[in-house]
């Protein structure tokens, strides 16, 4: 009898780059690790705010360290993480609200590997070409290049606006909190009746081991194609 698998829970957001790791490298081990993945996205401002804990961008310590860390982490896991023109226009003025609620939406409606895909290329348009991820337009050519077709993209804009897909992305957010979470990207391991969660990208070789699996390195050669 083939074992169960592990329900592994990745909240996340896509203004944050780190959650793009953590993303990228979870759907590499999918294959390799015993686990349901599910995309939980959420929204890190009200993250933030809620957990009383303060956005690395504001932190000038943090804020140049970034820029090294993201060039170290594109050389390692072949992930085109670039910072943008003007972090934090990025970061503190467009946000990402509409970005996670059209994810939301997806989530409730499309299947995960369309979630999957959209993320990514919302993620390739904030964090790879310094492209808006807030207007309907960019929203639209996200949705095309992750093989949505008009109508499709279409409807989940329009299901940004109502109050199910707004009410279900407060829901999320809030379960991530009572979760425990205070920043992006969240992990959460469903073993042996336990919660087993985990803060950032960098803890997967302690989730590989929580889990009873291997840490096997950024596995290049499994890397979705971006």
């Amino acid at each position: 009898m083939a074992a169960v698998q592990k329900r592994v829970q990745l909240f996340y957001d896509v203004l944050s780059p780190y959650s793009w790791v953590a993303f990228e490298v979870l759907c590499r081990y999918r294959s390799k690790w015993n686990m349901k993945l599910e995309f939980c996205p959420f929204f890190l401002s009200g993250i933030i705010q809620g957990a009383g804990n303060r956005p690395p961008g504001i932190v000038q310590a943090k804020a140049s360290y970034m820029g090294k860390d993201i060039s170290r982490i594109n050389q390692y896991y072949k992930i085109p993480l670039k910072i943008p023109s003007d972090v934090p226009d990025v970061l503190f003025v467009k946000g990402s609200l509409r970005a996670q609620r059209l994810l939301t939406a997806a989530k409730s409606s499309c299947t995960q590997e369309t979630v999957e895909q959209l993320s990514r290329q919302l993620w390739l348009r904030v964090w790879s070409r310094d492209e808006d991820i807030t207007e309907a337009d960019s929203l639209r050519d996200a949705g095309r290049k992750a093989g949505l077709s008009e109508d499709q993209i279409g409807k989940l804009i329009d299901q940004t606006s109502t109050v199910e897909v707004k009410e279900e992305l407060k829901r999320t957010t809030q379960e991530a909190l009572d979760l425990g979470a205070f920043g992006a990207p969240f992990i959460v391991a469903h073993v042996g009746g336990k919660k087993e969660r985990f803060f950032g990208s960098d803890r997967m070789e302690l989730l590989a081991h929580t889990m009873g699996e291997k840490w096997l390195g950024p596995l290049v050669e499994q890397r979705s194609k971006i």
